[in-house]
């Protein structure tokens, strides 16, 4: 007797602890530590900065004095870095952090997780490999979730045979691929990444040798979709594998076929199972219909293609979507996005889950500035702080009803645990033929698709778009950024593709803040202040070359001419400048080592820094006022995810990549050459002791100025010290010589 009524005690207690455990929350939100050192931080640079501008304005040149308007520029660009550190300062004000239970979501939802729709996006198997693609596809099949619940859908804009015949092959693979990741925990999930970095269990026989026949299965697959894209063309004993080879009969060109829509695997279908006998994930290839006289709006019209698509076939409510490049490196991801949608209070609010954008093949010191590092482990928890995560077109979770358009409302409720939606037609034949319409060239006329629908159109960063307006609909967006990075991509390898993606960033940025969609305008009253001011922090990159560039000539041009523009050294006024530039130097310093960067890469970071704002950031404002002017039309720039070995090898020793003539070196060289030519112009004078006073008047314009010409080394190795053929051509050499100058002479008229 006594027994069974411990047992009752025991059962009892555990039934209360379930109970207990069903009240409690699926996510937790934490605010950064340490925020009054930062915002005591930030009133000593308010003070300090307030201090210069009485320096400026109680020291105005008089008329008719030499550098009066060149005074009056100065302080206008001061104005304008004020406002815009303002603006970081009101992002990095109060970040917060997320953390998930996982174990909870399993306890109460594991029989009735939602189903997943996983997009990926191609668009050219020539930049983006089709054994890349694959990689990616494998790896979002092997999340740790119910096969059945999930559904991959690969959208191919290139329309190509090869694409397809990869993913023909990587269908076969997963059947082994699945259950290995599972029976062996396999993280990351690329096939590619793990074999790349997984040692072999030499010390268990059995674990080695399956190790090893998967190995060697994949190298096989690899090699074949390798020796097929070499070729450029399937053999007709390849096309007879699959009934899908038969499209390619009727395509035209890359820009002008039908509809292709093939269901690889089916996850409906009983016989759709992995060596194992488990069930695998649907998986579908997606070339949607292209014709010359219609607009297919890039990468926001291959979304929305596939948003159709996936409602007829699976219709899961969460979509996640990635780009070609970006392979699973965390199979938890799915589970710890659900926890934010499915929390039972404040889950049914949220529209997208953003996970941070990470790269596996940055160099030690990040040669390019690319590891986003400041931006993602700052910035967007800033932003998140703020009222909620921005949108940046990879690696994020979508409500369905959020992306399709829906505006959120109170009486809005999901019952996670209702059977799900998808639809069931007769036979796999028939649902693909059914489909193809909703991805043809005419689908979208008079409709609502691109401006109320989906992802938006007519905008270079679409993905940043739609997540506003999403906002602006009432949905709330979370950022999460777990321990182990969710996704890793390729950076640029070669400081043209860096700076041309910043370019398209820029202009598409600046074209949002420029349009009824400034978040001024459609988010008045809608999203908080605070959550507006932080969108101006990248809506603003573009406008930035204007006072940049004038910072980095006119002080220098000055000194060349003779001409102060700041405080003498003995001046008391100079203590303001010291203060202000030392101070936001440092904390940017220990902020980039904070987040897991180097001193050097928080050198090549300043220097990206400079280089974007003068080339990448001007030529999208001039982009972006030359279509406003109807002189140019908007294009889709798409970022080489391969390099030839020798890129590579300088990319891994960190030699900057040059080897073009591009209008962007000759702004980098000529800015360089100038800078270099006051610099020594204003040495000699100091050597020279031609004015006795002239170090005095003109420190804090020599110290610029040197500082600039330091920064730019790499361009004058490139100019005129590295023979290689990633160095500046003697046409860029010549060019910036001669505007260099022309600009020096024309200040000593």
């Amino acid at each position: 007797m006594q027994c069974n009524s411990l047992k009752a005690t025991k059962e009892l207690e555990r039934v209360r602890e379930m109970e207990k455990d069903d009240n409690l929350p699926l996510f937790e939100t934490k605010s950064a530590k340490g925020r009054i050192l930062f915002q005591f931080y930030s009133l000593l640079i308010f003070v300090g900065t307030c201090f210069i501008f009485a320096y400026r304005l109680s020291h105005i040149p008089a008329k008719g004095e030499p550098g009066r308007w060149a005074w009056m520029g100065l302080f206008f660009s001061e104005l304008w870095f004020c406002f815009y550190w303002f603006v970081t300062t009101v992002v990095r004000w109060n970040p917060i952090y997320r953390n998930t239970f996982k174990d909870r979501l399993s306890h109460r939802y594991e029989k009735a997780l939602p189903g997943i729709d996983i997009f990926v996006c191609t668009a050219d198997p020539a930049i983006e490999p089709p054994v890349m693609v694959i990689n990616t596809v494998l790896s979002v099949m092997a999340y740790d979730y119910p096969p059945e619940k999930l559904n991959v859908y690969l959208s191919d804009d290139g329309g190509s045979d090869l694409t397809f015949y990869a993913m023909l092959e990587a269908s076969r693979f997963s059947k082994i691929w699945l259950p290995f990741c599972k029976k062996f925990k396999v993280e990351p999930r690329s096939p590619e990444a793990y074999f790349r970095t997984a040692v072999e269990p030499l010390g268990e026989p059995v674990m080695a040798k399956e190790w090893s026949t998967v190995k060697m299965l994949y190298e096989d697959m690899k090699k074949r979709i390798e020796n097929v894209t070499k070729l450029g063309r399937i053999s007709e004993e390849i096309s007879k594998e699959h009934k899908g080879f038969n499209e390619w009969i009727l395509v035209a060109s890359q820009r002008d076929h039908q509809t292709i829509l093939q269901i690889l695997i089916d996850g409906r279908d009983s016989e759709a199972i992995d060596i194992q006998g488990q069930p695998l994930p649907t998986l579908v290839y997606l070339a949607r219909e292209k014709r010359p006289q219609y607009h297919h709006h890039f990468k926001a019209g291959a979304m929305n293609a596939m948003i159709r698509v996936s409602s007829r076939i699976s219709n899961s409510p969460i979509i996640l979507n990635v780009d070609c490049d970006m392979y699973s490196n965390n199979s938890k991801s799915v589970r710890e996005a659900s926890c934010f949608f499915m929390d039972e209070v404040k889950g049914n609010e949220v529209g997208f889950v953003q996970f941070p954008q990470a790269f596996e093949n940055l160099t030690k010191n990040d040669v390019y500035s690319s590891s986003l590092n400041v931006i993602m482990e700052m910035e967007m928890p800033g932003y998140d702080g703020n009222g909620g995560s921005c949108y940046i077109g990879t690696g994020c979770f979508h409500r369905r009803e959020a992306l399709s358009g829906q505006k959120y409302s109170k009486n809005y409720k999901v019952d996670w645990k209702r059977s799900s939606n998808r639809n069931v037609e007769k036979s796999t034949s028939v649902l693909e033929e059914k489909c193809k319409v909703l991805a043809s060239s005419s689908y979208e006329e008079n409709s609502q698709w691109g401006k109320e629908m989906g992802l938006k159109y007519d905008c270079a960063v679409e993905d940043l778009l739609t997540g506003l307006a999403m906002q602006c609909r009432d949905w709330r967006s979370i950022y999460f950024n777990p321990e182990r990075k969710s996704f890793l991509g390729v950076a640029p390898t070669t400081l043209l593709q860096s700076l041309v993606q910043h370019k398209r960033w820029s202009e598409g940025d600046f074209h949002i803040f420029a349009s009824r969609n400034c978040p001024f305008v459609l988010g008045y009253k809608k999203i908080p202040l605070k959550l507006q001011l932080s969108y101006c922090i990248y809506l603003l990159w573009a406008p930035n070359c204007l006072t940049t560039l004038y910072y980095v000539t006119v002080p220098s041009l000055c000194l060349f001419r003779g001409i102060s523009l700041f405080p003498q050294i003995s001046s008391s006024w100079v203590l303001a400048f010291v203060f202000v530039i030392f101070l936001h130097r440092t904390y940017s310093l220990g902020e980039f080592i904070w987040f897991g960067g180097t001193f050097k890469g928080w050198w090549n970071d300043q220097r990206m820094w400079l280089y974007k704002r003068t080339t990448s950031y001007f030529f999208g404002l001039l982009d972006y006022i030359l279509k406003r002017l109807g002189f140019s039309k908007s294009a889709f720039v798409i970022t080489t995810k391969v390099a030839d070995d020798d890129v590579s090898q300088r990319y891994k020793q960190e030699v900057m990549e040059f080897g073009t003539s591009s209008p962007m070196f000759t702004i980098l060289a000529t800015l360089a050459l100038l800078n270099a030519f006051c610099f020594v112009g204003a040495l000699k004078r100091v050597i020279a002791d031609v004015e006795i006073l002239f170090w005095e008047r003109f420190a804090l314009q020599i110290l610029l100025c040197g500082l600039l010409v330091f920064i730019n080394l790499p361009v004058y190795q490139g100019l005129f010290f590295r023979k290689d053929v990633a160095s500046l051509p003697t046409s860029v050499t010549i060019k910036s010589t001669m505007f260099a100058l022309l600009a020096c002479a024309i200040t000593l008229l």
